[in-house]
């Protein structure tokens, strides 16, 4: 059996009409930046978080960057991030002109640990930014009360988590602000970069929408120096298709996450992810922990069986940010994620019967070790 690591054309097959017409839509209205498509998406994944303000953007890193700029966070200033995440989260804040300070995960949720945070707050501290890794949310109360404390903005990166909950709670509304990513490959995704940022903020709203347009709120009349980061008119006809799929979609990864769990839970030497109680992961992500885990990718592969490594390299370790000067070994907890990570195939169109497969052949390749 050939199982992919995600089949990114099977939402097309299954929302070929309504994807089709918003294309036609757009295409014959003659408007194709900043119109009706991109207003009424604004509105209604506003809605969707339960918070008052969505302001779409080109994609999620300059989503992450425009909340820094709108808040006025920039040089000399530091922002808690964690030391495991995508590089971009570090990139928004040195693009802010601000230093990433990472702090290491809660090596069973691999989010970052509320209880380490404190300790990496100075007087440059300006805000703290965990993220929602794989499609789970950080453990945010404890967060926010630190936050509290200490009067920083919590900005959360959800760009994996569209629809997770936290004690009942959608991500995008937990803390001062947050973005998204609508890559093609997320649990909502254009057919192309997006983004977008949500909040409750109206001041940081208003600020988001002039630096999105070149730092104008009228056409030609500048008050700050923008960027050029707006939702296309195409991609967000194409998300307002899928928005209303999305808890379905969802759903359907939590069945697929819900038979791993089950099938894989006895094998020694293979870590599952974990999920405390009152977090509702949307299962983005599927990872799993092992020693042996270059060995396993490479059986799975021969047996036709696509996963991928999220991340292999931690953003302290890479060239990008040698100017750090974090040597091997600054965050062990982070590094040995890196180098025992492994995804497996998870999306809302994988079938049970390819997820059995994929566990089995995981079964076989134990048996042998």
């Amino acid at each position: 059996m050939k199982v992919p690591f995600l089949d990114l054309n099977a939402p097309y097959k299954e929302l070929k009409q309504e994807l089709d017409s918003a294309y036609q839509r757009v295409m014959e209205s003659g408007w194709f930046i900043m119109g009706a498509e991109v207003e009424s998406f604004e509105h209604e994944f506003a809605a969707y978080c339960g918070v008052k303000h969505c302001i779409g953007l080109g994609n999620g890193l300059e989503a992450l960057h425009l909340i820094l700029r709108a808040y006025g966070i920039g040089a000399g200033d530091e922002v808690i991030v964690p030391a495991n995440t995508y590089i971009a989260t570090w990139l928004a804040v040195s693009y802010s002109g601000a230093v990433p300070i990472p702090v290491e995960p809660d090596p069973r949720t691999y989010n970052l640990n509320p209880s380490l945070v404190e300790a990496a707050i100075t007087p440059k501290t300006k805000a703290i930014m965990p993220v929602h890794l794989y499609g789970q949310p950080a453990d945010m109360d404890p967060i926010l009360q630190i936050a509290e404390k200490y009067n920083l903005k919590v900005i959360e990166d959800a760009a994996q988590a569209h629809g997770s909950l936290y004690k009942g709670r959608l991500s995008g509304s937990l803390g001062h602000s947050a973005s998204f990513s609508f890559y093609p490959g997320k649990n909502l995704g254009a057919l192309g970069d997006a983004g977008a940022i949500v909040t409750n903020d109206d001041e940081l709203a208003e600020n988001v929408r002039m630096l999105r347009n070149y730092g104008s709120k009228v056409k030609y009349f500048h008050d700050v120096k923008g960027f050029n980061s707006r939702l296309d008119e195409m991609q967000a006809a194409f998300l307002r298709a899928k928005l209303p799929h999305l808890d379905e979609w969802n759903e359907r990864r939590k069945r697929i996450a819900a038979y791993y769990l089950d099938h894989l839970a006895d094998l020694p030497g293979l870590t599952l992810p974990y999920a405390p109680a009152e977090i509702t992961p949307v299962w983005h992500i599927f990872v799993v922990q092992t020693p042996h885990r270059d060995a396993l990718q490479q059986f799975l592969k021969s047996k036709g069986v696509g996963t991928l490594i999220h991340y292999p390299v931690p953003p302290h370790l890479s060239k990008a940010y040698a100017e750090l000067g974090f040597p091997k070994g600054a965050f062990p907890i982070t590094e040995t994620i890196a180098s025992s990570a492994l995804s497996l195939p998870m999306g809302p169109h994988l079938s049970i019967e390819e997820a059995e497969y994929v566990g089995n052949m995981i079964r076989e390749y134990f048996s042998q070790v």
